[in-house]
């Protein structure tokens, strides 16, 4: 079965730095996009990042300059640095695997971690 299971989550002051992490098991790491979508109360979720095998990673404008995607196609893993951390950056934080091809029917979700970031 395929698993996709978030940490690193935690309770961090304004301008610190957390490390989310995603392992995934049961899908083809190399054919699948990866990504990291938070939640805000009262928002809709929103993406934060996107990194596909190979590729070059993409942001939100709100995050641009202060995380970073990586992945590690050996370990099956995705992971976000999260430095100058605001207030608003204050969600869940979703993992994401979606086929690069058949992605109608191969779109996987972990189950959220949380990130709270106050003073």
């Amino acid at each position: 079965q395929v698993q996709v299971v978030e940490s690193g989550g935690g309770l961090v002051q304004p301008g610190g730095s957390l490390r989310l992490s995603c392992a995934t098991s049961g899908i083809t790491f190399g054919f699948y996009v990866m990504a990291w979508y938070r939640q805000a109360p009262g928002k809709q979720r929103e993406l934060v990042a996107t990194i596909a095998a190979g590729g070059s990673p993409n942001y939100a404008d709100s995050v641009k300059g202060r995380f970073t995607i990586s992945r590690d196609d050996i370990k099956n893993s995705v992971f976000l640095q999260m430095n100058s951390l605001r207030t608003e950056d204050t969600a869940v934080y979703y993992c994401n695997a979606k086929h690069s091809v058949l992605s109608m029917s191969r779109n996987y979700w972990g189950q959220g971690t949380q990130v709270t970031v106050s003073s």
